[in-house]
C-alpha cells in the first residue's frame, strides 16, 4: 500500500514545494526575498517586503497549491490505491504538500513556516476546523498584532478544533496527521518563539521584520 502512495506523495511534495512567495518578488521586484526582512518566503515577509498586493497573492497561491494537492492526492489514489479510504488519502496530500511548502527543493529545502498551505490542505480535509483555525488566528492578531503567535495558536488549536468539528469517518492516520502538521508548523516558528518569550518579536505594521 504505501509503494501504492508514493505517487501521491510525490505530486502533493511537488505542488506543495512550488516557492510562490520566492517567484512573485523574483518576477516583480527583480529581487530575492530571502535577502529581505526576515528571510522567509511566506506571505508576511513578502507583504512587508514587496506589498499588500503580492503578499495577498502569495496568501492566496499558497492556500490553493495545499487546496490542489489534497484534491489530487484524492484523485490519484482513486487510481492507484481505490481500497484507502478517502479520508488517509487526503492526509497524504495534506501532509506530503505542507512538507514540500516547508522544504522545497527547489530553494536548497529551505521554504516557509506552511501556515498558508496549512490552511489550504485542510480547508479541504477539516474546512470547519480549518476556518475556526484562521478565525482565532484573526483574533490573536488583532488583539497582540503579533502574525506568529497567530499562527502558532491557530496551528496548536486545529487538531482540537477537528476533533469535535470533523464528522464522519476519522482514521487514525488521519488524525495523526492532523497533529503532525500543527507541530511542524509551531516547530517552524522557533525563531519567532524565541523572540516572543525575549519580548524582541515585531508586531504587524510595525518597519522590523519578524
Amino acid at each position: 500500500m504505501l509503494l501504492k502512495l508514493l505517487p501521491v506523495a510525490v505530486a502533493a511534495f511537488l505542488l506543495g514545494s512550488i516557492p510562490t512567495g520566492y517567484l512573485l518578488v523574483r518576477f516583480f521586484c527583480h529581487r530575492d526575498i530571502r535577502s529581505m526582512g526576515s528571510g522567509n518566503i511566506g506571505a508576511t515577509n513578502v507583504l512587508r517586503a514587496g506589498g499588500k498586493g503580492l503578499g495577498a497573492a502569495t496568501f492566496l497561491l499558497d492556500v490553493l497549491k495545499g487546496c490542489a494537492a489534497v484534491w489530487l492526492g484524492l484523485a490519484l489514489a482513486g487510481v492507484v490505491a481505490p481500497t484507502l479510504p478517502p479520508r488517509d488519502a487526503e492526509a497524504v496530500g495534506a501532509l506530503f504538500a505542507v512538507l514540500g511548502h516547508m522544504f522545497t527543493p527547489w530553494l536548497h529545502f529551505h521554504g516557509g513556516k506552511g501556515v498558508a498551505t496549512g490552511f489550504g490542505v485542510f480547508l479541504v480535509a477539516a474546512p470547519w476546523a480549518a476556518l475556526a483555525a484562521i478565525a482565532l488566528f484573526g483574533i490573536i492578531l488583532t488583539l497582540t498584532r503579533y502574525v506568529s503567535l497567530g499562527s502558532i495558536l491557530a496551528a496548536a488549536s486545529f487538531p482540537v478544533f477537528a476533533w469535535y468539528l470533523v464528522k464522519g469517518e476519522r482514521p487514525l492516520f488521519f488524525l495523526a496527521v492532523q497533529v503532525t502538521v500543527a507541530l511542524l508548523i509551531i516547530v517552524k516558528h522557533h525563531q519567532n518563539i524565541r523572540r516572543l518569550l525575549g519580548g524582541t518579536e515585531s508586531r504587524f505594521g510595525a518597519k522590523k521584520p519578524a
